[in-house]
């Protein structure tokens, strides 16, 4: 009986043996994919589509090359993605069979400066570095390999004493945004995460180092563009450290308040703030360019002529807007000033970026230069 059942178990071990072994040699062998085919169409603001076909494939992988990028699964046979940096890029196709068989592909894509509407104009209003009874006393050409002595980066949101730098803004301001290049003070505004903001841009100024009272002053730029993008070249009384805003005075020599709307692209103003016997006041004038031209397509010279009664601004050599400072209330004006840059994202003023908005946004400042009377 003993031998009987040993038999029986040993046959059954043999047949499971064998089926094992049929299972293993009839288990299908994977095909993969064949006749991966790839196309790119480039469109515009740095929008890039990749097409994409195979034979025997159950999905696609697409990795468009970025510095964290990975091959993330798509649906159906295209991808789009939108650089935002100029350079070379490698995007990566794979055609799957299963996750772990795959064929791959790779094509090669340039996003240059101008395709991101970045870049500068080569045309454009210059001014002269002198002016008959004028001597120049400061002047910054941008010409070295980063920022002079002369600035001091602002960082930050303004928190916690003056968050949205009390505006409302929308930006985190980096000293990783301004860079100097062929002879431009350039500061950059981008769509990125940082100190729990979405956009980062730069903010300098010359408190401390470089403070001015009365004269001329010229600032040479190319301005950027687009809902919610606000440039601004301004300056704020040397005292605000003791005197708080708006009584150690604000001159702003140019803002912009970006966007199709309204013609915004293409006006620039020019404001006083200040207290009026204990009660915030401001008052400017704008002027807009004409002909369907913004801002952003040439350089312009942005002026301001101070004097100790009045205050004129002035586009490409043109006044636009004289305020008669004269008034007691108005002694603010009458006091040094330092200069400040920055290009602000979002705000009470602008309103925040919208669909409509690109990113990257350059403001390019080619030179400062400060006159005083003789």
């Amino acid at each position: 009986m003993l031998v009987k059942v040993i038999q029986i178990l040993s046959l059954v071990l043999t047949l499971f043996s064998a089926s094992s072994c049929n299972q293993a040699e009839e288990e299908p062998e994977v095909l993969l994919p064949q006749n991966l085919e790839v196309s790119l169409e480039i469109g515009e603001n740095g929008q890039v589509q990749v097409m994409f076909t195979a034979d025997r494939t159950n999905f696609f992988r697409v990795d468009f090359g970025g510095e964290n990028d990975v091959a993330e699964r798509v649906d159906g046979n295209a991808a789009s993605n939108r650089y935002t940096n100029p350079g070379e890029y490698t995007i990566t196709v794979q055609a799957h069979a299963t996750e772990t068989d795959f064929i791959r592909e790779e094509v090669s894509v340039s996003i240059s400066e101008q395709m991101l509407g970045l870049g500068f104009p080569e045309t454009g209003f210059t001014s002269p570095m002198t002016y008959e009874g004028y001597e120049m006393v400061w002047n910054d050409e941008f010409e070295g390999q980063s920022l002079s002595a002369d600035w001091v980066f602002e960082t930050g949101d303004g928190c916690p004493n003056l968050c949205g730098w009390g505006n409302n803004e929308l930006q985190y301001y980096r000293r990783e945004n301004t860079r100097l290049e062929g002879g431009y003070l350039v500061i950059t505004a981008r769509e990125e995460n940082m100190g729990g903001k979405n956009y980062t841009s730069s903010r300098i100024k010359t408190q401390g180092k470089q403070n001015f009272q009365f004269g001329r002053i010229d600032i040479r730029a190319a301005l950027p563009q687009g809902q919610g993008i606000w440039p601004a070249f301004w300056m704020l009384g040397e005292n605000i450290t003791e005197v708080p805003w708006p009584a150690c005075g604000e001159i702003d020599i140019m803002e912009m308040i970006g966007g199709n709307a309204d013609g915004r692209d293409n006006t620039v103003h020019g404001t006083l703030h200040w207290d009026n016997n204990g009660s915030y006041a401001s008052d400017g004038g704008k002027r807009s360019l004409t002909d369907g031209a913004i801002l952003k397509d040439n350089f312009h010279v942005y002026s301001l002529i101070w004097e100790e009664n009045q205050i004129t601004w002035l586009l490409d050599d043109e006044v636009f807007h004289t305020m008669d400072i004269s008034p007691s209330a108005m002694n603010e004006f009458r006091e040094p000033f330092f200069l400040l840059i920055n290009m602000a994202v979002g705000g009470n003023w602008p309103g925040n970026p919208d669909a409509s908005t690109r990113f990257p946004q350059q403001l390019a400042v080619d030179y400062v230069r400060v006159f005083e009377r003789e």
